[in-house]
């Protein structure tokens, strides 16, 4: 039995890549399987919001309140950890990766992210985070505005009722809401990114439109290591390839 290959520390091309899409769409997911294949550091921009959020409420803020949050962020700091898994998401020096996925916390990070001062503090330390390269970042405005320039953009969607299933699931054996209520409530999500007037979700111009409707998540992860090779020059591609075989080698001119 042979060893399996090393999963490489970073790209050989500090490339970005760009993960928009609505809630539950499966970002997350697609994102770590990503970043683990191709070497990225994955940057979950939800969980940072969702932070954010979890300070909010135990602050007892109003989450309407555009003044109060804005203060509150001027003394906050987020941090993301790569983990096994899943990030580890620090607020403030602790960590809250349990916390942050709250049913309360991950509404009160769709109210709170509406605010132009509060978007506007995110991006600057999501582009901070990412100015290096070599990552993958997931969100609802990569593509279009806190990397408009990344070298791959996918906006990943879904039915809504789809979505809603799927995170129902994620609720566990004893969910605290109704499949009925987890919809509703994603739709109203949708509603409010869809139609706020600072960074709106949509698809940038140039992003590929994936539908995971009724694909597996393996084939939608396919479907986005294959937009990536494509992108990635021969020379790095021939160096991926040591790593992982199943990347093809780059063909060259005799």
């Amino acid at each position: 039995m042979t060893d399996a290959p090393p999963r490489p520390t970073r790209s050989p091309r500090k490339i970005i890549v760009a993960i928009d899409g609505p809630a539950g769409a499966g970002k997350s997911t697609v994102a770590r399987s990503l970043a683990w294949r191709f070497g990225l550091l994955n940057l979950e921009t939800g969980a940072m919001y969702r932070a954010f959020a979890l300070k909010a409420l135990r602050a007892n803020l109003p989450l309407d309140d555009s003044n109060a949050l804005a203060g509150l962020a001027s003394h906050t700091t987020i941090g993301l950890e790569a983990g096994e898994g899943d990030n580890r998401v620090l607020l403030d020096g602790d960590d809250v990766t349990g916390l942050i996925r709250e049913p309360a916390v991950t509404e009160a990070a769709s109210k709170v992210s509406v605010f132009p001062e509060i978007r506007a503090w995110m991006v600057r330390m999501q582009q901070q985070l990412g100015a290096d390269g070599g990552v993958v970042m997931e969100g609802r405005d990569i593509g279009t505005v806190v990397f408009p320039n990344a070298d791959v953009k996918i906006f990943l969607d879904a039915a809504a009722e789809v979505r809603g299933m799927r995170r129902f699931d994620q609720l566990g054996p004893r969910p605290c809401q109704q499949p009925e209520e987890v919809i509703r409530d994603l739709r109203a999500r949708d509603e409010r990114d869809r139609n706020r007037a600072d960074s709106p979700l949509r698809p940038a111009a140039d992003a590929v439109l994936l539908d995971s409707t009724h694909l597996t998540l393996e084939e939608v992860v396919r479907a986005a290591e294959d937009m990536i090779t494509a992108r990635i020059s021969s020379s790095d591609r021939d160096a991926l390839q040591q790593i992982d075989p199943s990347i093809a080698p780059s063909t060259r001119e005799a």
